[in-house]
């Protein structure tokens, strides 16, 4: 069983930031695209942004400008950066690999 290891979720004040952190099993990670994807209640689940292995990422419009993914291949984790954060992102957050693997998810929720 393939196991994402998620951290770094809470509550913060609209404006504030957090950083994510996600651990993936090296026979995995350094491979593949690593991706983060969010899904707000009663939202369908969203790609907010992903990374190749090459260090190439991409972003939703909606967060791009605030939020950096990045990804340390000698640690097998990628991070995700949010700042200036909104109510808008209040969402359980789930770590992705390869389009294949999840991560159990961690919430963010943003206070106004």
């Amino acid at each position: 069983q393939v196991q994402l290891v998620e951290s770094g979720g809470g509550l913060v004040q609209a404006g504030g930031s957090l950083r994510l952190s996600c651990t993936a099993p090296g026979t995995i990670f350094g491979a593949n695209v690593m991706g983060w994807h969010r899904q707000a209640p009663g939202k369908q689940r969203e790609l907010v942004a992903d990374i190749t292995s090459g260090g190439w990422p991409t972003y939703a419009d909606s967060v791009k400008d605030r939020f950096i993914i990045s990804r340390d291949n000698a640690k097998n984790t990628v991070y995700l950066q949010m700042n200036r954060l909104t109510p808008d992102d209040t969402a359980v957050y789930y770590c992705n690999c390869g389009y294949s693997w999840w991560g159990q998810g961690t919430q963010v929720t943003v206070s106004s």
